[in-house]
């Protein structure tokens, strides 16, 4: 079925503007990245600059895996999403190309991310190890919501108390 098949069941597509309020409301979710077999994923703290820009600061060994293959993809997904309750959750994917931000713009960037949490293992990590910043552009978004009880369960309650 599709998303809007699904509407009958409490499904929503979201509005550009719900995905943009979401994404700056949000600070963890999945990155995706091509290999030759599956998809590699991995979570990952974000920050969303409110228009067309995902950036991830990753902490890097010797032999990072999602470096090389960040480095070597043409196109990424991030999936972002919250469930409250198996009726109320939100779901946001954004696809395009991935990249690391060149030095000379990585403090600008730093300076503007506002990230609203992230473990203490990554605040320690950006003062005494490698990191690189990525950044993902954002050429395609969908965004989906169930909001509340499908109409089928959305019963008027005083139908039932006088049953």
């Amino acid at each position: 079925m599709t998303i809007d098949e699904l509407s009958d069941y409490g499904m929503d597509r979201m509005a550009d503007d719900e995905i943009s309020g979401f994404l700056s409301s949000q600070s963890v979710g999945v990155l995706g990245l091509p290999t030759e077999n599956v998809p590699v994923i991995r979570p990952l703290f974000f920050w969303y600059d409110g228009e067309s820009q995902i950036y991830f600061l990753y902490v890097i060994g010797p032999e990072s895996k999602k470096e090389d293959l960040s480095d070597r993809a043409d196109a990424a997904r991030f999936l972002v999403y919250n469930v409250d309750t198996p009726f109320m959750w939100t779901s946001v994917l954004l696809t395009g190309p991935i990249s690391d931000v060149p030095e000379s713009e990585r403090e600008q960037v730093q300076d503007a991310m506002e990230m609203q949490w992230r473990p203490d293992l990554f605040e320690r990590a950006g003062t005494s190890e490698t990191t690189k910043l990525y950044q993902l552009q954002i050429e395609d978004q969908v965004g989906i919501a169930h909001r509340g009880l499908p109409p089928a369960f959305d019963t008027d309650s005083s139908e039932t108390q006088s049953e």
